[in-house]
């Protein structure tokens, strides 16, 4: 006689996940009424700065050069980056819809951090889509893949806390790397990808789960869900030039960052495909790599995307960029949780954290090889911005301080993500998932239990097939007796 009874869903945040959201987006309309203003093209005096700045028509106005960017970024952020973790069989709940949480959560502190940060005033801070309100969304980003690794080991609560550090990390991040040091990252190869992802594998180290193995059984996939997940991969593979291009400078520079990230793009796709179907006895593929993997030249690509890299450059990083992330997915993910004690459900480590080292690397060695004979005088100064402060810094220079940034980089996430971690590993009223509960989305969602694994739209498909069926067999019935 087998036991039907179901293990209890031990977590309870009945009281603290809705007072940690009520409290804190209090706390966001406090600090944006004091802080947070519009900025002069978003301003109703608009009309008076123009006439101030010789400026004769509205199309001048940032929004409409900035917007469609933006459009597409908010896209990867809201429906790439949630329905790419929608891959687990029973947590597309909490993949995307936890996305949606700590997203709409982070853009807020973002917008603030980073007009603390940046703003001459931070007693006054300009909102404008051309720094703060992409940039927003470009720090979400970083704590987004730090979640990749977290993945159906946490709560919400707990999401919210690391979503709060983080932003405030990236911020001062950001500010050092771009600021002080004067380097290049239009992408986010270092600024993004590797503080978020050695953000996010820190915390997972430090909150290691050693009896994860007790919820093996619903940390794979099924056929409806990595469905699903490739929706997501395939919105981030679009648009993922935009992402790269978004806050690149006018003109050439943003139009040659699209270019690059295409190519690395579509080269990446091709030798992901031709080593997940090496690494099989028969050559068949596996999902996990296309989903991942494939996206791994444009998160290559992030610092170098405005540099003069050559297309066939770009083609060699997204060739590469293919290679290694599938290697890891293979070889790495499971060294690293069998004998580092890594649990990274996403494979963060391939998708972001190896190819955003190797973006940094890539960039540090083109802004050190540039020349006039490339860029032209005025060409590399408006490249690497060589105005200011920085009017007598050289190539080589600039390629020294693009390796500095790498380190700070990866200096934040590993330090950070360890205090993170500590934190999170508190005693405290979380509410995150024993072990036996991981990867479930029944501990924090109301799941309808007449629904166990397939979703509405193939359900109705296949009531509708036999339906079609069951007619077709009633009507050769009826030739039949005739």
């Amino acid at each position: 006689m087998t036991c039907t009874c179901k293990v209890p869903k031990n977590p309870d945040i009945r009281i603290s996940l809705p007072a940690i959201c009520f409290v804190w987006q209090i706390a966001m309309i406090i600090l944006f009424g004091l802080f947070v203003r519009y900025d002069d093209e978003s301003d109703a005096h608009w009309s008076e700065h123009k006439h101030k700045n010789n400026i004769t028509s509205d199309i001048e106005n940032d929004f409409y050069y900035r917007y469609p960017s933006f459009q597409d970024v908010h896209v990867m952020i809201f429906v790439g980056f949630g329905f790419l973790m929608t891959f687990l069989k029973r947590y597309s709940f909490g993949g995307v819809g936890f996305n949606f949480l700590i997203a709409a959560f982070g853009l807020q502190w973002a917008l603030l951090m980073q007009g603390w940060f940046h703003s001459l005033d931070p007693n006054d801070v300009k909102v404008d889509f051309c720094i703060y309100i992409i940039n927003a969304d470009f720090c979400v980003a970083g704590c987004l893949i730090a979640y990749g690794a977290l993945l159906g080991k946490v709560s919400p609560v707990q999401l919210m806390v690391l979503t709060l550090f983080g932003i405030t990390l990236f911020a001062v991040e950001e500010y050092i790397i771009l600021n002080v040091l004067h380097v290049r990252d239009a992408g986010g190869s270092m600024v993004i990808h590797t503080f978020g992802a050695y953000y996010g594998l820190t915390i997972s180290w430090i909150l290691y789960r050693p009896k994860l193995d007790h919820s093996k059984n619903l940390s794979g996939s099924v056929y409806h869900s990595d469905v699903f997940a490739m929706i997501g991969t395939l919105f981030l593979w679009m648009y993922w030039p935009s992402f790269n291009s978004a806050i690149a400078d006018h003109g050439d520079g943003q139009h040659r960052a699209a270019i690059n990230t295409y190519l690395a793009l579509a080269a990446s796709v091709l030798t992901t495909f031709a080593i997940s179907s090496l690494s099989a006895k028969k050559g068949k593929l596996d999902m996990v790599h296309i989903q991942n993997a494939t996206l791994a030249g444009g998160v290559a690509m992030g610092t170098a995307a405005e540099f003069m890299i050559s297309p066939y450059g770009s083609l060699i990083v997204g060739f590469v960029c293919g290679i290694i992330s599938t290697f890891g997915y293979l070889v790495i993910t499971p060294f690293m949780e069998k004998y580092l004690k890594i649990q990274d459900t996403c494979g963060i480590h391939n998708l972001h954290a190896m190819p955003g080292v190797l973006g940094g690397v890539v960039g540090a060695i083109t802004a050190a090889t540039a020349s006039e004979s490339v860029y032209g005088h005025e060409g590399l100064v408006n490249t690497f911005d060589f105005e200011g402060n920085y009017a007598k810094r050289t190539p080589a220079t600039q390629g020294g301080f693009q390796a500095a940034g790498l380190c700070v980089a990866l200096a934040f996430g590993i330090v950070g993500g360890a205090i993170v971690g500590f934190i999170l590993r508190l005693p405290c009223c979380w509410g995150d998932p024993s072990d036996e509960n991981c990867f479930d989305d029944e501990v924090y969602w109301e799941v309808p239990e007449d629904e166990e694994s397939i979703p509405p739209i193939l359900e109705y498909s296949s009531h509708m097939v036999g339906k079609n069926t069951d007619m077709m067999s009633q009507s050769n019935y009826t030739v039949e007796q005739s």
